[in-house]
């Protein structure tokens, strides 16, 4: 990887953040105060040098599966979604230029009033004037998560890596915190281990486009939001995902 400039491990990162990063201590909605918090470390990460992309969630507004869980189409219910993360979007967009941060919203679906189309020249264009570019809408397909938006968009702009804020857990554990108190944290594994061993990092479509292609995922805890400048300075924190485990931690 090449460095930003001095004091950076990435040139170009793609920041995944769920919809409930946002949520704050809420049950749903957004928090302003969680969402100036992100901005602010976004703007940290940005004076490091580094062109930051962002892919946001939107299930702290609406999850498509809950809502096709409840009788409602799952396609209907996944676009309803993708307006879910432009809300998402908007909020996150308007934090960031209050901190005097050049942004520009890029859509997967035509929302000419409130955003511009997703076009990859144009994307690259913006990160390449330190513009600071959020994804909205997905990939514009129902059937498809987030995540697998945050992986796409991540190899269409070049991005070093993808890094991806956890709510109240430091990484990728070994079992679910919910259910087992004593799941210990997983500092570094691949692709293919997340896969077969079935861990909620992201969705397997996800991270088969990230194993095929060799992104690394770096999976901390965003409670901390200085963490994500951590990340970016190139420390170890959380769990580092890529393909292949050197062999010393490998064992």
């Amino acid at each position: 990887m090449s460095a930003a400039e001095d004091g950076a491990a990435f040139r170009r990162v793609l920041l995944k953040l769920s919809g409930e990063a946002l949520m704050g201590e809420r049950e749903y909605g957004q928090d302003p105060a969680r969402i100036a918090a992100i901005a602010r470390a976004v703007r940290d990460v940005h004076e490091l040098g580094t062109q930051q992309a962002i892919v946001v969630g939107g299930g702290n507004i609406l999850r498509g599966t809950s809502e096709a869980a409840k009788g409602m189409d799952r396609a209907t219910a996944d676009y309803a979604g993708m307006l879910a993360t432009l809300l998402n979007a908007l909020t996150i967009s308007d934090a960031l230029e209050q901190l005097d941060l050049p942004t520009r919203v890029l859509s997967a679906i035509t929302v000419s009033q409130v955003a511009e189309p997703y076009i990859r020249r144009r994307a690259i264009r913006h990160l390449e004037k330190r513009r600071i570019v959020i994804f909205a809408a997905g990939t514009g397909n129902p059937f498809f998560t987030t995540d697998t938006a945050a992986a796409l968009r991540a190899l269409e702009i070049g991005a070093e890596a993808i890094l991806m804020g956890k709510n109240g857990v430091e990484g990728v554990l070994d079992a679910d915190p919910r259910t087992t108190p004593d799941a210990r944290l997983i500092p570094e594994l691949t692709h293919l281990e997340a896969i077969e061993r079935s861990l909620k990092v992201m969705d397997t479509t996800a991270l088969s486009l990230c194993m095929d292609n060799r992104l690394p995922l770096h999976v901390f805890n965003l409670d901390d939001e200085s963490n994500i400048e951590r990340v970016v300075r190139g420390e170890r924190i959380g769990t580092v995902i890529q393909a292949q485990v050197p062999a010393e931690v490998a064992r």
